[in-house]
């Protein structure tokens, strides 16, 4: 009854589910493993993270650029503050406040994005405290520029004066009127009462949501593998009953004779009845 397993149709089939199940195997576990390399990169930058607060501070010039290796590592600077801006809907212990932005001056012309601490509630200039007046040395973690959009960063435009959604160079050139480093500081301690803001891992480091995707990838993967074993086994029990029922004398409907259909001894009978009046005549 198994003997159409080994038709050229069915050898094909086969073929095709033999090759199907180990490469949906092998996607699967490799979205898998993706997925256990960002959880073991994400703990690791967690881990680097407060390892660097205790590494010494090194000038800002031999750290940059920013990527994944410099990011969070200790540098210091010197200048002297200028301008300060107040970056709305930062949270900190599950509390809703802003960050305070100072541009701090330094000798090369360029101007360090340093965020001198963390207050709660609505941005108000009012409650700022004042930058420290003079040349200053500042100690603290690098941080690559935000993006608008990702990691929590806010989009929002049109904010009232003196305030910015993201703390990057592309958004910090256009509110003053000298370069920006292409990077940022968070100090160690925060200034004047204010609560310092802690450094965060490398971009593209963490849970984000590709590492969700990789997961979601995984499932989909092993489904496929699933489904496809599924539709083998649905495929050969059809075969099978097909061939059940035509040992038994059982045809499928769109075989079984129309009852509208006239029999081949119907026209010879109705031929014969004609036949017969004329002989009748003829005599």
């Amino acid at each position: 009854m198994y003997r159409f397993l080994l038709t050229p149709r069915w050898f094909g089939i086969n073929v095709f589910v033999l090759l199907a199940i180990p490469f949906c195997v092998f996607m699967g576990s490799w979205q898998l493993s993706r997925f256990e390399y960002r959880m073991a990169e994400s703990r690791d930058a967690t881990q680097q993270v407060s390892t660097d607060e205790r590494e010494p501070a090194r000038p800002l010039a031999e750290m940059l650029p920013v990527d994944k290796a410099t990011s969070g590592k200790q540098v210091t600077a010197t200048g002297r503050y200028d301008r300060q801006l107040l970056v709305p809907g930062r949270q900190l212990d599950d509390r809703e406040g802003y960050y305070v932005l100072t541009l701090l001056r330094t000798d090369g012309g360029k101007a360090l994005p340093v965020v001198r601490g963390w207050l709660p509630g609505t941005p108000d200039p009012a409650k700022v405290p004042a930058a420290p007046k003079g040349e200053v040395t500042v100690t603290g973690a690098l941080q690559a520029s935000e993006t608008p959009g990702d990691n929590g960063v806010s989009a929002q435009g049109g904010l009232p004066a003196g305030q910015t959604a993201a703390i990057s160079a592309a958004s910090l050139i256009n509110l003053v009127p000298y370069d920006v480093y292409d990077a940022w500081v968070t100090l160690n301690t925060g200034d004047a009462g204010m609560r310092a803001v802690p450094a965060s891992a490398p971009a593209d480091s963490g849970l984000d949501l590709k590492a969700f995707q990789n997961l979601g990838y995984t499932g989909e993967w092993f489904v496929f593998a699933g489904f496809v074993v599924f539709m083998w086994f649905r495929l050969v029990r059809r075969e099978v009953e097909f061939f059940r029922d035509a040992e038994l004398g059982i045809l499928p409907d769109d075989e079984q004779p129309s009852e509208e259909q006239p029999s081949e001894e119907q026209p010879a009978q109705e031929q014969s009845a004609q036949e017969q009046p004329q002989e009748k005549t003829t005599a």
